[in-house]
């Protein structure tokens, strides 16, 4: 990430994404491309080279687009929220 905004100068030092959106993605692309998969080997029965064309570049590219959307989603929700490291809101 850039030290700050372009646009507003906002410093991004309290922006610690760290494995969250690793998680999700892997949660969502699974679902997507496994589910995806079975339902194709049942279904229509290809064989093996197939399916490695069609499911390897498609989890990648899904997980290349995913990872930058949820890290700028999770990244935006710590902002909102006031989320820092280590503290506890005890009020």
């Amino acid at each position: 990430m850039k030290p700050a905004c372009a646009s507003c100068g906002l410093d991004y030092a309290f922006a610690d994404a760290g494995d969250g959106p690793v998680v999700f993605v892997i949660l969502i692309v699974g679902f997507i491309v496994v589910g995806a998969a079975l339902w194709m080997e049942v279904n229509i029965n290809p064989p093996l080279w197939v399916h490695f064309l069609l499911w390897i570049p498609l989890a990648t590219v899904f997980s290349l687009v995913l990872m930058r959307m949820l890290k700028g989603i999770l990244i935006t929700l710590q902002f909102r929220n006031n989320a820092r490291q280590g503290e506890i809101d005890r009020g």
